[in-house]
């Protein structure tokens, strides 16, 4: 008798948006580094040049409806991305979805907290303002951290020698009163 061979997990396919064509977004992509409905294009082409501005090689995708989930649209931005490079901001009216091979993920979803607006102009530049302003200065803060604790220990250690001495001045001169 043999025994079942265990499930292998293996990577799902991409599960792009429904209606979706990845060569037509990359096609659309090619001239200015946005696809979208005709009326926004404009805007959104002024923030990937902020974004550019930056440093930061944008692309944005506008997809006219939620897909059946969300992370089809991360899976867009991650297939866009690794055909084009750079940064790539998938919105969708109530979702977004992003990759990025120059930011590290936790800049990408806290700059993509910044884009659930529905507006996919308003959105992009959220987006655009969350990853070009600078962060906390991270080496000053731990440094601070770092003096108030060793404060802290010297000023404990202070007081205990203060104790200390009190206790032996009290027990060596037990008689004086």
């Amino acid at each position: 008798m043999s025994a079942p061979l265990p499930r292998i997990p293996v990577p799902s396919a991409t599960d792009l948006p429904p209606g979706v064509s990845l060569d037509q977004v990359l096609a659309d992509l090619a001239d200015d580094q946005v696809s979208a409905p005709a009326g926004s294009v404009d805007a959104l082409v002024e923030q990937v040049h902020r974004a550019q501005d930056h440093g930061i090689d944008l692309r944005v995708v506008v997809v006219d409806g939620n897909p059946r989930i969300d992370s089809q649209l991360r899976d867009l931005a991650t297939e866009v991305g690794s055909e084009e490079g750079g940064t790539v901001l998938v919105l969708s009216p109530g979702w977004v979805g992003a990759y990025s091979d120059s930011l590290d993920r936790v800049t990408l979803e806290a700059a993509q907290d910044r884009t659930y607006t529905g507006d996919p102009v308003v959105s992009t530049r959220n987006f655009v303002d969350s990853i070009t302003e600078p962060g906390p200065a991270w080496t000053a803060w731990t440094i601070l951290l770092i003096l108030v604790v060793a404060a802290a220990a010297g000023a404990t250690a202070l007081a205990k020698v203060a104790r200390r001495r009190k206790a032996e001045d009290a027990s060596a001169a037990p008689g004086l009163r």
